[in-house]
């Protein structure tokens, strides 16, 4: 699913770049440019990262 429609982000982007380390939305923009043009997407953005980041932590 598309997340950002301006600049073609999907979930699978925002997944990708959080497996790389990203973990906020000011890191997201910079990385992908999520919500850098008319912001519209940020909360979905912010909520696609913060699943993506519990995802991908272990077990404990």
């Amino acid at each position: 699913m598309f997340v950002c429609v301006c600049n073609a982000v999907t979930e699978n982007d925002i997944r990708s770049a959080a497996s790389r380390g990203v973990d906020s939305l000011e890191a997201l923009t910079s990385e992908l440019n999520v919500g850098g043009c008319c912001g519209s997407c940020c909360e979905i953005a912010t909520e696609c990262l913060n699943n993506a980041l519990v995802t991908a932590q272990p077990a404990a």
